[in-house]
């Protein structure tokens, strides 16, 4: 029987070899109890084109007190974030992988906002 995480990791190898076939840069969601991180990734794979998480110390001043990364009004921060960096770095359409992460609370919130800010997907 497969623990919780290792089911996590197997439906995120899934969603990547699907995306993988499509060839376009990848938004990557990862999260933990007190943070929330996204990435942009070339279509290859090979490189981060843009990165953001509540670990960043401008993200820390604008939540306010420490361990305030883990709700959905962090995620939303960082969705506006992630966008305006891809854009910045040249990138309109991305593929959405949310690493196994059911869609709902934290990585919707993040997702809404980064479509709200310019990226498409």
């Amino acid at each position: 029987m497969l623990t919780k995480k290792e089911q996590r990791l197997r439906r995120a190898r899934q969603t990547r070899i699907r995306i993988a076939t499509q060839g376009v840069a990848r938004l990557t969601v990862n999260r933990t109890n007190l943070h929330i991180y996204a990435s942009v990734i070339s279509g290859d794979g090979a490189k981060v084109l843009a990165s953001a998480s509540t670990q960043e110390s401008d993200v820390r001043k604008e939540l306010g007190a420490s361990g305030k990364g883990g709700n959905a009004a962090a995620a939303t921060v960082i969705g506006k974030r992630i966008a305006e960096k891809a854009k910045a770095a040249g990138v309109e359409k991305v593929a959405f992988d949310r690493s196994g992460f059911a869609y709902h609370g934290r990585v919707k919130a993040l997702a809404d906002a980064a479509r709200e800010a310019g990226l498409q997907f």
